[in-house]
């Protein structure tokens, strides 16, 4: 793989971009997408050229992929030179990803309300006020999370299922849409 074809470089961009407005490195998410959409393992060289990127960016992008958990070294006989792949899976690749955020941001969000709650003045009537709309949030956290909780447990076939029931759902609480 020396050149992208117009459909996978247009998409490995756009994966670029939308990292970006989700707060995830441009680079790293388009290293990302090149690895779904490869058919087999790369190895930095090949992702270096490819996307015409430093081998130093490329590298830090990589660790960042595996501390992420989506991507993974991989190594084929004869060749020293580790080999990258990412989950192929969509629903296991969205899991592991939706996980990794929610550790990096909703558990310290969650964490820092439950300390300004705990730290808010009951005398001080704009804390009074503060406080509850902060118990609030708290509590749709802990809601959030602990639905989170249990779909992070689903297998992937029964999650895709579960989306699948997704219209069932909405007419069952008669949210039609129509």
């Amino acid at each position: 793989m020396n050149t992208l074809s117009p459909v996978t470089e247009k998409f490995v961009l756009h994966w670029g971009e939308m990292g970006a407005r989700w707060g995830i490195n441009r680079t790293m998410a388009q290293i990302h997408a090149l690895l779904f959409v490869s058919e087999k393992p790369l190895h930095a060289e090949e992702i270096c050229e490819v996307l015409g990127l430093a081998r130093s960016n490329v590298s830090t992008s990589l660790r960042e992929l595996q501390n992420w958990g989506v991507v993974k070294v991989v190594h084929h006989m004869g060749d020293r030179r580790d080999h990258f792949e990412t989950l192929k899976d969509v629903f296991e690749m969205f899991r592991t990803i939706a996980v990794e955020r929610k550790r990096r941001e909703m558990d310290p969000t969650l964490s820092a309300l439950r300390e300004c709650i705990a730290e808010a003045d009951p005398t001080n009537s704009d804390d009074i006020y503060a406080r509850q709309r902060m118990k609030d949030l708290e509590g749709f956290f802990e809601m959030s999370n602990s639905w989170f909780e249990k779909v992070s447990r689903m297998p992937a076939g029964r999650v895709r299922k579960a989306m699948k029931l997704g219209d069932q759902v909405f007419t069952l609480l008669g949210l039609t849409g129509d």
